[in-house]
C-alpha cells in the first residue's frame, strides 16, 4: 500500500450517473490486485500505470470540481482497487465529507474481507465510516447483469457501511427512494 502523501489515479469522470446515487465525480484509482476477467477498467490493474499526484494537490482538484459543479452529490471511489491506496483515499474522502458531500466506495473485496483487513490497516474501517454506500465483491463475468443498480455482477452487494459498522453485520443499503 502506498503512503498517504501520493495517490495514483487512472482517471476522473466529472458527471457520472451510474457510479452511485445522484450526479457523482467518479475517481478511478490505479492498481488492482484482483484483475477480474471481463473487468470494465482493465487499464487500471497495473499499479504503476495512471498518473501520480501529491495527495494534497489531488484533493485541491477534487474540491475545485465539487465547488464548480454544485449539483454533484459527491464522489465515487472506484478503480482499480481504492483499498490498495487506502491512506491517500481516506484523506480524499475526509476532505469531501468536510465539504458536506457524500462518498461511495467500490471495492473488489467483500465487506467481510475489508473488516478482517482493517485489523492490520485501521484506515480501512475509518474509510468505511465515511461512506454512504459500499459496492463490494469482485466482478464475476458469469454473473454479469446490465440491469442491476450500480453493479456489474449479481454477487456484488450494495451495503450501508456506517450501519454495518454500528451493528457488526452487513446491513443492505437502501436508497431514499426504496420503500
Amino acid at each position: 500500500m502506498m503512503d498517504s502523501n501520493t495517490i495514483r489515479i487512472a482517471g476522473v469522470m466529472s458527471d457520472s450517473i451510474v457510479d452511485g446515487p445522484g450526479l457523482r465525480l467518479s475517481i478511478f484509482t490505479q492498481g488492482c490486485p484482483h484483475a477480474c476477467v471481463g473487468c470494465h477498467n482493465p487499464e487500471t490493474h497495473d499499479p504503476n500505470g495512471g498518473l501520480e499526484f501529491e495527495t494534497d494537490d489531488f484533493i485541491s482538484r477534487v474540491r475545485d470540481e465539487l465547488i464548480h459543479n454544485p449539483i454533484l452529490s459527491g464522489i465515487t471511489l472506484s478503480g482499480g482497487e481504492p483499498i490498495a491506496q487506502v491512506s491517500a483515499v481516506l484523506r480524499v474522502a475526509k476532505a469531501v465529507r468536510e465539504m458536506g458531500k457524500t462518498v461511495v466506495l467500490f471495492s473488489g473485496y467483500t465487506y467481510e474481507e475489508l473488516i478482517a483487513m482493517s485489523e492490520n490497516e485501521p484506515d480501512i474501517k475509518e474509510l468505511l465510516s465515511l461512506c454512504m454506500l459500499l459496492v463490494d465483491g469482485r466482478f464475476i463475468l458469469e454473473q454479469r447483469n446490465l440491469e442491476i443498480k450500480f453493479r456489474g455482477s449479481t454477487n456484488q452487494r450494495l451495503i450501508d457501511p456506517i450501519k454495518s459498522l454500528e451493528k457488526g453485520e452487513v446491513v443492505p443499503w437502501k436508497s431514499k427512494f426504496d420503500f
